[in-house]
């Protein structure tokens, strides 16, 4: 699902960053984990291709990003990346509804009225689909957020310091709400977080071990 060797990335007039090699299977939970700064979010944006690396290699979904044109990426990434960012980017304007249906046609994809409704029921949030973002608590706006994030059946859902600024109860509702999409779905699952608490928050796998693949950015 993600390999990668030597990758790096050199901001303009600042550090390398440096990361790990890592090869991580189809339906794998990936745990990113580093303090603030260490590059995390950088390391999805590479895996998002949203950015493009200063050196090394790297393949999402068997797809090198490499070899992927600017004119096809946004399109690649709207069908394989399900993006849930620690800002949610909802449009304030627009409502629920509209702002997954947004979501289709960034993929050039036709609007699916089903489908829509089905994601959001699928997060509980069915009845939410006239109100704007501004009419949302903050867990429900996450649940939105998600949903937008899965509706194209991703093979990949990358989120970015879901538990930021959450209190404990909220922190385990959104880990084991991911954790239930990405089963779902039947998605491989990064979550990149600076929290202790999400260690604990997911259930060790069958062999009794740790049930994610740690990943761990230390920075420079």
């Amino acid at each position: 699902m993600i390999r990668s060797q030597a990758l790096r990335f050199v901001y303009p007039g600042g550090a390398t960053l440096a990361f790990p090699d890592v090869a991580v299977a189809p339906g794998t939970v990936l745990l990113l984990s580093g303090p603030s700064g260490c590059g995390k979010s950088t390391w999805l944006a590479l895996v998002a291709a949203l950015v493009a690396p200063t050196g090394g290699q790297l393949e999402v979904a068997g797809q090198p990003l490499a070899s992927l044109k600017p004119a096809t990426a946004d399109a690649w990434r709207a069908r394989t990346i399900g993006f849930l960012p620690q800002k949610l980017h909802l449009s304030a304007a627009l409502t629920v509804y509209q702002n997954l249906a947004m979501a289709q046609w960034a993929a050039g994809v036709p609007e699916n009225a089903v489908r829509i409704k089905q994601a959001l029921a699928s997060l509980g949030v069915a009845e939410l689909s006239t109100r704007l973002p501004a009419q949302l608590s903050g867990g429900q706006a996450q649940r939105v957020a998600l949903a937008r994030s899965v509706l194209l059946q991703p093979a990949l859902i990358l989120a970015d310091e879901p538990t930021a600024s959450l209190d404990d109860a909220a922190a385990a509702d959104a880990v084991a709400l991911l954790l239930a999409t990405a089963q779902t779905q039947g998605a491989t699952l990064v979550i990149a977080t600076h929290d202790a608490r999400v260690v604990r928050l997911i259930p060790p796998g069958s062999d009794g071990k740790n049930g994610f693949e740690p990943l761990l950015l230390k920075g420079q």
